[in-house]
């Protein structure tokens, strides 16, 4: 089992879009995928037409008197099961703090279930937390969606030096661009530069796209909806490079 995190400080940056596509497009290869949405917000649970359930049973679950078993749900792809999201998560932080092994948190919630899945997706919350440092600890690799902008590139840079700071693992960090428009020469020059800069960088490009945006409309992965478009074929590109890189498989 793998456990991959798409994160990224700063929100509206595709990160729960690519979340969502990128475990399709690794259910389609045949891999039993657990997907955790960990964002209070709950898009990706919202994407995948799953009610939160039992908030009781949610709530017991991430703060650890329930098995994570307990709270799985399927869904309608073949393949893919989700602990969906809650808005208690939002108190994770504090209860993650007052943890003896905090460090641990994650790896004891994924225990019960490490057999059972290829994959575990996990939806992240952006802002740097008790609950962020826990997943970037406990996590194989972290995709981070990078907007070829001045501010989403300054954004990636302060997580880079932040690993730093805190002695983690930065060959962990796999960003890639996303949200792309060609036309823009800032949108081609920064993705040159940030290129040379960061050599674990992904080289995938994620076109800005309405069938992105209309997921919340069709309420299904793109790369499901629409499985010849340009953006679907980026995704599962982007699955395979990472998979390639960081999983071995």
């Amino acid at each position: 089992m793998k456990v991959i995190a798409v994160y990224n400080v700063k929100g509206g940056v595709g990160k729960t879009a690519t979340s969502v596509n990128i475990a399709y497009a690794a259910s389609e290869q045949g891999f039993k995928i657990l997907f955790i949405d960990l964002d209070p917000q709950g898009a990706s649970t919202f994407y995948f037409k799953i009610k939160q359930g039992n908030k009781e049973k949610l709530k017991k679950t991430i703060f650890g008197k329930k098995s994570i078993e307990d709270s799985i749900q399927e869904t309608e792809f073949t393949n893919i099961h989700i602990l969906p999201a809650d808005s208690k998560y939002r108190k994770l932080d504090a209860f993650i703090a007052d943890m003896k092994e905090s460090g641990k948190w994650l790896k004891k919630l994924l225990k019960p279930v490490k057999k059972e899945y290829d994959f575990i997706i996990i939806d992240c919350p952006p802002n740097i937390t008790s609950l962020s440092e826990n997943i970037f600890k406990n996590v194989d690799a972290i995709l981070v969606p990078v907007v070829p902008t001045t501010l989403s590139v300054r954004t990636y840079k302060q997580l880079h030096a932040y690993f730093d700071d805190e002695k983690l693992d930065k060959k962990k960090l796999f960003p890639f661009y996303s949200m792309v428009e060609r036309k823009k020469n800032m949108h081609n020059e920064l993705m040159e530069e940030f290129s040379k800069q960061y050599p674990e960088c992904i080289e995938v490009a994620i076109p800005y796209s309405s069938i992105v945006e209309k997921m919340g409309e069709y309420l299904a992965p793109s790369v499901y909806k629409y499985p010849n478009e340009e953006t679907s074929e980026a995704f599962r590109t982007l699955w395979k490079k990472l998979k390639y890189k960081r999983c071995n498989l």
